[in-house]
């Protein structure tokens, strides 16, 4: 019997982890040996770890993550004030199963953008949708998308993410229009999705930097239930002097 025809056929059904791995069980003696039971276990098995791999790259390709970050790669030194236990529950990832939600804090430099999308990550290659975005850049967008007629697009694609990464959040108070775009993200997610936000400032000073106490009252009671706290610490991790990367 020609394999190759067979082999062919797999490719144009798109069964290429099959394809790959029936052309390596013709190479190997000790593949051949096997039963058919055991060889076609072997190939579905291939191909259900190359589908799950294409998915994971399109989820992260989608994600958009400013860093090329894994929680495998975290330093958890004493001085940054990151908690090992807390970060091995997270990457679970029952906190997104949950509906919750994360606030990573700290000065300049500390990681909490390498946190976040370290999570984002792990996200991804769990199943879950994720988007990032900085949070003022996305806000000057919306405004500009009100004009052109895509602010609903972004909204709507944004409320389907599983989880949001709002990075950088309080470098400038809001205005009147990103407070309201801001309160319409929070509350299309609460008790639906999960969200991640990063900001130099304590969670104390968030309320000053929403700028309307009304609105920011409303925003912040639904960032308060359910969320993790990550207060990170110690020197810049820009120090070319420093080791650490994550």
């Amino acid at each position: 019997m020609l394999i190759h025809p067979t082999i062919d056929k797999m490719k144009e059904m798109k069964l290429h982890g099959m394809a790959r791995a029936l052309e390596s069980q013709l190479e190997l003696k000790e593949a051949r040996e096997l039963s058919f039971e055991e060889r076609l276990g072997m190939l579905l098995d291939s191909e259900a770890l190359d589908r799950e791999n294409r998915q994971t790259s399109s989820r992260l390709k989608s994600a958009k993550l400013r860093l090329n970050a894994c929680v495998e790669d975290l330093k958890f030194k004493a001085i940054r004030g990151l908690d090992r236990r807390l970060i091995t529950a997270l990457s679970s990832c029952d906190w997104i199963r949950d509906k919750c939600r994360i606030r990573i804090t700290g000065a300049t430099g500390t990681g909490k953008t390498y946190v976040a999308c370290a999570l984002g990550h792990c996200a991804c290659r769990h199943g879950f949708s994720v988007v990032y975005f900085r949070a003022h850049p996305l806000f000057d967008d919306l405004v500009v998308a009100k004009a052109d007629g895509r602010h609903k697009t972004i909204m709507s694609s944004i409320e389907k993410k599983r989880v949001l990464i709002l990075d950088d959040f309080g470098l400038e108070v809001l205005t009147a229009e990103s407070r309201r775009d801001l309160l319409e993200i929070m509350e299309s997610r609460y008790g639906i999705s999960s969200t991640i936000i990063t900001s130099q400032l304590p969670t104390d000073n968030w309320h000053d930097a929403i700028g309307d106490p009304t609105i920011a009252d409303a925003i912040l009671d639904r960032t308060v239930h359910n969320t993790y706290d990550i207060k990170l610490k110690g020197p810049s991790m820009r120090d070319p002097k420093s080791d650490e990367n994550g």
